[in-house]
């Protein structure tokens, strides 16, 4: 008869495969919408004569394809740095309000563990991460947030952008342009997708159509990325105006 130590690492190793199993046929759609995406911005890299290094160092560092796109588009023979960083703070900015709402369900994981593992943290990475705890949540477990369904799904994304990335750097230019083939509409398709799976009524959506709004009209006024801290702002800022009562979701359906 097993030992109860060994039968429970067996229940453990079980669960963990049936996780990482769950997460990457999940992620699956996600990963494919990563390649015309990924595709999009070697080829970029390379019209601006970016190294295949180069190309790496910055999408392994910087996990965060909108703000690579801006650095691209700045990106010259001496590279204006400082903007370059400005802009890519700019950017991604939003990541400190996913950050935040992750913490209600993740504060049982070790800190340290989850600071190392935000790194990986994306739009999409959190959408699905969300979206699996506030389901388990509703199903009565006890941890909604499940530890190898979002780290399967980060290192998935992960290696999957750099890798496209490099794709795009080397056979991009020899497609041409690569908007031609629709390519440019992986970007908004991902999006649609994600709200999509995260809709929980109407009320709930007015804080991302407030948020549209603003960003549209600050992209048309505005020049450059501020668009991005107007939206994301003007989100928070409705969210903390009304009251918690008026965002249930037994209400908002």
């Amino acid at each position: 008869m097993s030992p109860p130590s060994s039968v429970a690492q067996q229940k453990l190793k079980h669960h963990i495969r049936h996780e990482c199993l769950r997460a990457f046929k999940t992620a699956i759609p996600l990963i494919i919408s990563f390649i015309p995406f990924g595709m999009m911005l070697g080829a970029q890299a390379k019209m601006k004569g970016m190294s295949w290094l180069e190309l790496v160092l910055m999408c392994g560092v910087n996990f965060a394809g909108g703000s690579e796109f801006v650095a691209i588009g700045l990106w010259q023979q001496t590279p204006p740095l400082l903007m370059i960083v400005c802009m890519t703070l700019l950017v991604n900015c939003r990541h400190i309000l996913m950050g935040v709402t992750m913490i209600p369900i993740c504060r049982r994981q070790p800190v340290r563990k989850m600071l190392l593992s935000f790194f990986l943290l994306c739009d999409e990475t959190w959408a699905l991460s969300l979206q699996d705890s506030y389901r388990r949540m509703e199903e009565g477990y006890r941890e909604p947030f499940s530890y190898p369904y979002y780290i399967t799904i980060a290192i998935s994304f992960y290696i999957t952008w750099i890798i496209t990335a490099l794709l795009g750097l080397l056979i991009g230019p020899l497609l041409g342009d690569l908007t031609q083939y629709g390519f440019d509409m992986a970007f908004p398709a991902v999006f649609i997708v994600l709200l999509k799976g995260m809709w929980n009524g109407w009320r709930r959506g007015i804080p991302w159509a407030c948020s549209l709004l603003v960003a549209c009209v600050v992209h048309l006024l505005i020049p450059g990325q501020w668009y991005v801290m107007a939206g994301a702002m003007t989100g928070l800022l409705i969210v903390l105006c009304l009251p918690p009562s008026f965002f249930e979701i037994n209400h908002a359906r």
